[in-house]
């Protein structure tokens, strides 16, 4: 069984900065890319950015520039450094990833956290 745990979320004010983590733990054979998501009041959950198992990244246009996203895989976590957060930036917050768990035999499967929610005032 794989889990991902995200943390970090909370309350800040327009302008302020935020550092999301992500931590797979269960039987992992490997980790292939990892994606932040964000569903905000109203809207279809979005894909905020990813990263491939060799640290290539890609971003949606409205975080280019104040968000970034790192993994450490020796610790099968990634993160999201939110900096000059906006109100439009309020989600619910969720992790994502393509693992091949260690009893599937090679089959990769999509595993998603329960979300951290992030609220930033105005």
């Amino acid at each position: 069984q794989v889990q991902l745990v995200e943390s970090g979320g909370g309350l800040v004010p327009p302008g302020g900065s935020l550092r999301l983590s992500c931590a797979a733990s269960g039987s992992i054979f490997t980790i292939y890319t990892m994606r932040w998501y964000r569903q905000a009041p109203g809207k279809q959950r979005e894909l905020v950015a990813r990263v491939t198992s060799g640290g290539s990244t890609n971003y949606a246009d409205s975080v280019k520039g104040r968000f970034t996203i790192s993994r450490d895989n020796a610790k099968n976590t990634v993160y999201l450094q939110m900096s000059n957060l906006k109100p439009d930036d309020t989600a619910v917050y969720y992790c994502n990833a393509n693992v091949v768990p260690g009893d599937a035999w090679g089959s990769p499967r999509e595993y998603w956290g329960q979300g951290t929610q992030v609220t930033v005032s105005s």
